[in-house]
């Protein structure tokens, strides 16, 4: 779920519930453009004070004993270009893949031949999420940034299912599209959820993985994870109804911010413009016949999801991820508990866990200089480790992909037509 981006200021000292950067691991060292973030300026310093509080509460530390490595996230020391608060979403255009028209953001690098990053935004979002970051790590990466179906400017195709396994196959029929190397794949809330699927079931597509904040099986009942307090009362006989109607007369700008402040940790410090851009496309999406549906099937469908057992749990596709993964988290997460990050980065053979004080849910917006200093100290210097579990080495075969499991089913199940 992914509003405005705010401005950044350097995340304060010390808190109780950060991990500590972990001594580097015996054998690794620094390599060229991956480095421990020593670099002068702003950023260092943010850099610095947010590894001063650092550590595993005890029981994060419980779980990660067997991973001496996993909070070693080398730094780039690559040199970022200034953040533009001002800037515009980066241009779009439609492409055509597999019949269906999607819409995407292109940032062009600033290096010719230079590899390409795919971003994928969480619900309620679109590829205009990715404004700054993608702007940052162009100084390296071309960027794609993609409007999911029924969402941003990419209308479903008919019939469209709306379930994981269904985005998935279209960003896999994206990445085959574009006939070249494999692509560094990032991605946001659910659109963490999908590139994990993507990178099990086809690594010969995925260089490097990218998760912030993913949207792991998270079955907690707690109202701070709704946008609206209102929102349960909306499905009770009586006042379902007038509530319903309250909710329609909301102006966007008032439903922007209501998003902001459940997904990021400083509210305050989102630019008016910015937030004013966000809410322009709520209006645009409000006058559409898909918005609506395509995010309450979406939803639905990845809940469902959530409840999957056996092989086709998510818990059981992560530890087939083989390419080398980076977690990000932030600590004052509302949707998604940071609880389950040290879950989610040890489930991965190759992954590394950054956790970022005082920040929500949508990291690469609250503090996109820290995020594009670990994504590129991967890119520059993947890490692999020099074991692998053999449950990782066991491809998920892909075709045909079919629809994310439902209690039961055949392959990944089928989730049908749902709707809120």
């Amino acid at each position: 779920m992914t509003p405005p981006q705010p401005q950044h200021p350097p995340p304060r000292s010390g808190h109780e519930a950060l991990p500590r950067r972990a001594s580097r691991p015996a054998g690794e060292s620094p390599t060229p453009g991956a480095g421990s973030g020593t670099s002068s300026g702003p950023t260092a310093e943010r850099t610095a004070k947010a590894r001063s509080g650092f550590r595993l509460p005890n029981w994060a530390a419980r779980r990660a004993t067997h991973r001496p490595d996993l909070t070693w996230v080398p730094l780039s020391d690559v040199e970022l270009p200034p953040l533009d608060l001002t800037r515009r979403p980066w241009p779009g255009r439609t492409l055509e893949v597999a019949g269906t028209r999607l819409h995407v953001r292109e940032t062009p690098a600033e290096t010719p031949d230079a590899p390409t990053a795919v971003y994928l935004h969480g619900l309620a979002g679109s590829a205009s999420n990715w404004t700054d970051l993608a702007g940052l790590l162009r100084v390296r990466l071309n960027g794609i940034s993609v409007d999911l179906p029924g969402f941003g400017r990419s209308a479903p195709p008919d019939g469209f299912l709306y379930t994981p396994a269904a985005h998935v196959r279209m960003v896999v029929r994206l990445l085959e599209s574009r006939r070249a190397e494999p692509v560094h794949l990032l991605g946001n809330s659910f659109g963490g959820l999908v590139a994990a699927i993507v990178a099990a079931t086809r690594p010969d597509l995925v260089a490097t993985l990218t998760l912030i904040s993913p949207a792991v099986p998270d079955l907690r009942p707690s109202p701070d994870r709704l946008s609206d307090p209102r929102f349960p009362l909306t499905y009770l006989p009586l006042v379902g109804k007038p509530v319903r109607r309250a909710l329609a007369a909301m102006t966007p700008l008032a439903r922007a911010e209501q998003m902001m402040r459940v997904c990021f940790a400083r509210p305050d410090l989102v630019p008016r413009h910015r937030l004013e851009e966000f809410a322009a496309e709520m209006a645009r999406l409000s006058r559409t016949s898909w918005a609506g549906p395509a995010l309450g099937r979406t939803t639905m469908a990845m809940i469902r999801f959530w409840l999957a057992r056996g092989d086709r749990s998510l818990w059981r596709v992560l530890p087939r991820v083989s390419a080398p993964t980076l977690v990000i988290w932030g600590t004052e997460d509302r949707l998604m508990s940071a609880r389950k990050a040290v879950r989610t980065a040890t489930a991965l053979p190759h992954g590394r866990l950054l956790m970022l004080p005082y920040t929500g849910h949508v990291a690469q917006m609250e503090q996109p200089e820290l995020v594009a200093k670990a994504v590129l100290g991967m890119v520059t210097a993947p890490w692999l480790p020099e074991t692998v579990s053999s449950e990782a080495s066991t491809r998920i075969v892909p075709e045909p992909l079919t629809d994310t499991p439902v209690l039961g089913g055949d392959e990944w199940g089928r989730s049908g037509g749902m709707a809120v």
